[in-house]
């Protein structure tokens, strides 16, 4: 049986998003304020507030809005993936303003969420909007490319997402010696720097010097005690 090394494209590119924070926001080619996160479905949602070019035009709006992944690895914070988002603005409705609210708050804590949700749909009020997604521009460490809205929105972040991102912060910060020891087994030559960079249900993908070394795991993880006991086979050479 084939081992799977690695996510599937589209999933992989939905992962990286839902860690994302909005880097900049444009608006018929200009640049505007930017503030908001991701939506459970992967659309950028938006804080607009008032006197920004965006709160006042048309709901058909050509919007691009820029996300950026990083990894913090010490005192350094790298790069992970930059994704830009094309689309139309929309106004998020009303019964679904909460949870719009929610995704914006996991990124940028904002005071005008709650008066944008006490004063839906007032003049004056901030609004919430979000993307009706047209097509998505990705770069990565290892590849570039376009995904258009059916393959973006069908896919969904890996389940072991959160999981992951605990687990890379704590190897990072009290297991690199292990990691480095676990990852010398594997490459059988003592390697530089060593730093865990990506952890999804298929595999490890390890950061040594600016190299990025992929460990694929014998059977995919199911759980996230099934993450962490193939994540400990790498680190004790199990």
């Amino acid at each position: 049986m084939d081992v799977i090394s690695m996510l599937p494209l589209a999933e992989r590119i939905r992962t990286l998003a839902s860690t994302s924070t909005l880097a900049k926001l444009t608006v018929d080619g200009a640049c505007a304020p930017a503030r908001g996160g991701v939506d459970e479905s992967g659309r950028p949602v938006l804080l607009v507030r008032p006197g920004e070019p965006l709160h006042g035009l048309r709901e058909d709006a050509v919007v691009a809005v820029n996300l950026t992944a990083m990894r913090q690895l010490g005192a350094v914070t790298h790069p992970r993936a930059m994704i830009e988002v094309h689309g139309w603005a929309e106004a998020v409705p009303e019964s679904q303003a909460r949870s719009a609210a929610v995704a914006v708050a996991a990124h940028s804590a904002d005071e005008g969420l709650f008066e944008a949700l006490e004063r839906y749909g007032r003049p004056g009020a901030p609004r919430l909007l979000r993307l009706d997604v047209a097509q998505v521009v990705y770069l990565t460490g290892q590849e570039s490319g376009l995904l258009d809205a059916d393959d973006y929105l069908g896919a969904a972040p890996d389940p072991l997402t959160e999981t992951a991102e605990r687990v890379i912060a704590h190897v990072n910060d009290s297991h690199r010696p292990q990691l480095t020891a676990g990852v010398a087994r594997q490459l059988g030559e003592e390697p530089g720097e060593v730093w865990l960079w990506e952890l999804d249900r298929y595999g490890a993908t390890v950061r040594v010097d600016e190299s990025l070394v992929r460990f694929p795991w014998p059977v995919p993880a199911r759980s996230g005690l099934c993450l962490e006991t193939a994540l400990r086979g790498l680190l004790c050479g199990c």
